[in-house]
């Protein structure tokens, strides 16, 4: 069963700012302390990365996930879906960015399904975990490039 959860934060910085922040994949690496290697796979004829692989930190162990990206709301929102996983069935979701007079609403929507079965009081802390680590982590460096 997947496990869905969203949580918004203010970041004192310009959507478009938090926007080139998240787009940035290959520098994830720099700032996003449970990544050790990210890759991009594949570009659209802009040049933004389609296809990204990351390698992360999870559950103890490593895991590899592969992310398809979806511009098709950019620069309002940024969707994704999970194309292979070894830990997650799925891993789903997206960052919409609105403007506000402090700088930006960020949201993030994820959904996550485990290929291997684990209680769902786990399912949901780890969620909530990533979730506010990952919000923490952008909302620093977006403030610290604006």
């Amino acid at each position: 069963m997947a496990q869905r959860a969203t949580e918004t934060t203010i970041v004192n910085a310009p959507p478009e700012v938090v926007y080139r922040v998240v787009t940035d994949f290959e520098h994830y690496v720099d700032w996003v302390s449970d990544l050790k290697r990210i890759e991009v796979l594949k570009r659209d004829a802009k040049g933004r990365a389609l296809e990204v692989e990351f390698r992360a930190a999870a559950f103890g162990r490593s895991t590899t996930y592969a992310l398809h990206y979806d511009y098709s709301r950019a620069p309002d929102a940024l969707m994704w879906y999970q194309t292979s996983g070894d830990l997650t069935e799925s891993l789903n979701g997206q960052y919409r960015f609105e403007r506000v007079p402090e700088g930006t609403r960020l949201t993030y929507d994820l959904e996550v399904e485990l290929r291997v079965p684990i209680p769902a009081f786990v399912r949901s802390r780890a969620a909530s975990r990533i979730q506010s680590q990952a919000l923490r982590e952008l909302k620093s460096q977006a403030e610290s490039r604006r």
